[in-house]
């Protein structure tokens, strides 16, 4: 155990070593090729030669979603002939910011995919069907393209959406495991059994979940994950990523958290004073993009809520590893005296099977306290269905948010819209 313990300490210091040296080529770099650093530097009269450790970071004063909508291209630091590839985000909090990659961000952002697949059980021996878009503008098709490619392992680009096709597909090239959004995993299953589909005489085994979590912070599977657990004897990874960290955070076969990967980005997580949390402890996820060439970020503040871990994961690794988002700061949710964030609203929809579909809205009344409605798709419209879904929301909450029932045409077009890449279950009107 003593040897085990020395081991993990002697790869915790050499990790903080590489960092510290492309921390100190990253605010070179950034000084002299970002106007937004250049003018944050000047303006708080910040000596770059000062910062020399993680914990002198704290002398950087934070980077935040509204300076990159505000200044997006003053965080470029490449002429426009550089860049291979425009991404953006997806907009969800406020106006998408475009994020531009030059070849050597998009080798970097294979080798970030890579690293997951490979934490995540994969080999070259597998077959991923991707079950994303790969077009408009979203990074996180590309990033995961390219990494299976990196990995060697085989790949069908059949894009998001259609359950028959998809099955058709799965049963024709039998892929070993999906990348898919975890609710359209739920619609995969409730096709197969309408179409009379045995899914696990299936060649699937595994799915790399994007985009909704599928834990909750003690590591167990939320709502949604049982949902498709409880149905499909598969595999269930969690990720958590965005475009502007250009890195994700992926489980391993244990499911004890997403996996830092400290050569690519420094992470911090703050607490409403912006000071360091303890482990165990809900603070606001901050990264340092490392080796980033176009675009990268200094103490940016993702807006999500997550806790961390730092013992050693019994997988070998011993990096610290983030739990789900437990919440995005600014979607918190006050609500006659109760604080939610969507995540866990999410779960409580999730439950109920007279729940079909579901969209929150959040919107501020005439004296600008937060009003709740829920777009529902009911399993039946009696009365028996209403009481049973009004009931359960009032005691799982202990308030009752107003309910607006929905037919499945008219809860697709208030998920989706053109500018939309996914189904969009959170909508906040709040001025």
């Amino acid at each position: 155990m003593a040897f085990l313990e020395e081991r993990d300490k002697q790869s915790i210091e050499k990790e903080t070593r590489v960092q510290e040296q492309k921390l100190q080529q990253l605010l070179l770099y950034v000084s002299q090729h970002s106007p937004f650093y250049k003018e944050l530097f000047a303006k708080h009269q910040t000596d770059i030669s000062n910062i020399k450790t993680i914990a002198d970071l704290s002398q950087i004063p934070p980077t935040h979603k509204e300076d990159l909508q505000q200044r997006n291209n003053d965080f470029l630091c490449v002429p426009a002939e550089l860049i291979v590839e425009y991404t953006s985000t997806s907009g969800t909090l406020g106006g998408p910011v475009t994020i531009a990659l030059t070849e050597n961000d998009l080798n970097r952002l294979a080798y970030n995919e890579y690293n997951s697949f490979s934490c995540a059980d994969g080999s070259k021996e597998d077959i991923y069907q991707l079950m994303l878009t790969l077009d408009r503008q979203f990074m996180a098709g590309i990033a995961y393209y390219s990494g299976i490619r990196k990995l060697g392992a085989g790949i069908i680009r059949l894009g998001p959406g259609v359950p028959a096709l998809q099955w058709e597909t799965i049963k024709r090239l039998k892929p070993t495991a999906i990348v898919a959004v975890p609710s359209f995993i739920l619609k995969l299953i409730n096709f197969a059994k309408e179409a009379g589909i045995d899914i696990n005489k299936t060649s699937v085994k595994k799915a790399i979940c994007i985009g909704e979590n599928i834990r909750n912070t003690d590591f167990s599977l939320n709502m949604l994950g049982k949902k498709i657990t409880d149905s499909w004897n598969i595999k269930l990874y969690s990720t958590y990523a965005s475009t502007e960290m250009q890195t994700a955070f992926t489980e391993c076969g244990e499911g004890k958290g997403g996996h830092y990967q400290p050569e690519l980005v420094i992470v911090e997580l703050l607490d409403e004073n912006d000071q360091p949390v303890e482990p165990y402890t809900a603070g606001e996820v901050t990264i340092t993009t490392l080796g980033v060439e176009g675009m990268p970020l200094l103490r940016y503040k993702t807006g999500d809520i997550c806790m961390y871990f730092d013992e050693p994961c019994a997988c070998g690794r011993t990096s610290l590893r983030l739990s789900s988002i437990m919440g995005r700061k600014k979607q918190m949710i006050k609500f006659k005296g109760t604080t939610l964030y969507p995540p866990a609203l999410f779960d409580l929809l999730n439950e109920r099977e007279e729940i079909l579909d579901y969209v929150v809205e959040v919107s501020s009344n005439e004296i600008d306290l937060d009003q709740v409605l829920l777009y529902v798709v009911p399993a039946d419209d009696s009365e028996e269905c209403d009481h049973r879904i009004r009931s359960y929301l009032q005691a799982r909450l202990r308030v009752s948010p107003h309910i607006k029932y929905v037919t499945a045409e008219e809860i697709q077009k208030i998920q989706f819209n053109e500018a939309n890449r996914k189904a969009v279950k959170f909508i906040d009107r709040r001025i």
